[in-house]
C-alpha cells in the first residue's frame, strides 16, 4: 500500500468514523456520566468490536451475510433489541441521578459492563460488516500483498476509531459542567433513552 493510498483511506475512515450513531451517543453518554478515564472499557470495547468486524469481513464473513439473509435479519434484529435495551437502561440512569447526587459513596460503574455494553451494541450491526465488504477493496492494490495491506488497513481503523470516540468523549467531557445539575442531567440521560428507543424500533421496522 502506497503512502497515497494510506493517506486517503485514513480519511475516508476519518469521516466514516465521526458520522453520529448509537455508539457515538454511548460514549458520549458514558463521558458525561461517569468521567472520561471511567469511560475508559467502553471506549476499548467499541473499538474491538470494529476489530472483529474488519477481521470478519476480510476473512468472507460479510460474503456470507450476504448470501443468507435469515443470519443477517438475525444479528439485526438481535442489534435493535440491544438497543431498546440500551434505551432502558438510559430511562433507568435518569431516574437515579438525583439518588446518586445525594449517595456521595455509590460505587464507580462496573469496568466489564461498560466494556461489554459498547461491545454488544458495535458488534450487533451486520450492515458495518456488509459496509466493510465494500469500503475496503476500493483501496487495495492487486500488485501488493493482500494480507500485508488489510494487516495495515485494519489496525489503521482501529487506531482512529479509538482516536474518534475520544474525540467525542473529550467533546462530552467540555459539556459536563453545564450538565452537572441534576435536571439537566435527568434531562439528556432520557433524551438519549428516547433516541436508543427510536433507533432501536427503526430497525424492526424495517
Amino acid at each position: 500500500m502506497t503512502l497515497e493510498t494510506w493517506l486517503l483511506f485514513c480519511s475516508a475512515s476519518v469521516l466514516v468514523i465521526l458520522i453520529p450513531g448509537p455508539l457515538s451517543l454511548l460514549m458520549i453518554s458514558n463521558s458525561i456520566n461517569h468521567g472520561l478515564l471511567r469511560s475508559t472499557p467502553a471506549f476499548i470495547g467499541g473499538v474491538s468490536a470494529s476489530l472483529i468486524l474488519l477481521t470478519a469481513s476480510a476473512t468472507g464473513l460479510g460474503a456470507l451475510l450476504l448470501a443468507s439473509e435469515s443470519l443477517f435479519n438475525l444479528i439485526r434484529y438481535a442489534g435493535a433489541a440491544y438497543m431498546l435495551y440500551l434505551g432502558y437502561r438510559a430511562w433507568q440512569d435518569s431516574r437515579q441521578v438525583e439518588a446518586s447526587e445525594k449517595d456521595t459513596s455509590a460505587p464507580g460503574p462496573n469496568v466489564s459492563s461498560m466494556f461489554w455494553r459498547a461491545f454488544t451494541l458495535g458488534i450487533s450491526n451486520p450492515k458495518d460488516i456488509l459496509f466493510f465488504v465494500a469500503f475496503l477493496p476500493q483501496f487495495i492494490s492487486l500488485e501488493t500483498s493482500l494480507p500485508s495491506q488489510l494487516l495495515v488497513m485494519i489496525v489503521s481503523w482501529c487506531l482512529l476509531d479509538l482516536a474518534c470516540k475520544l474525540f467525542y468523549g473529550c467533546s462530552a467531557k467540555l459539556l459536563a459542567p453545564a450538565l452537572s445539575k441534576t435536571r439537566n442531567l435527568r434531562t439528556f440521560n432520557r433524551v438519549s433513552a428516547g433516541i436508543f428507543v427510536s433507533a432501536g424500533t427503526a430497525v424492526l421496522l424495517k
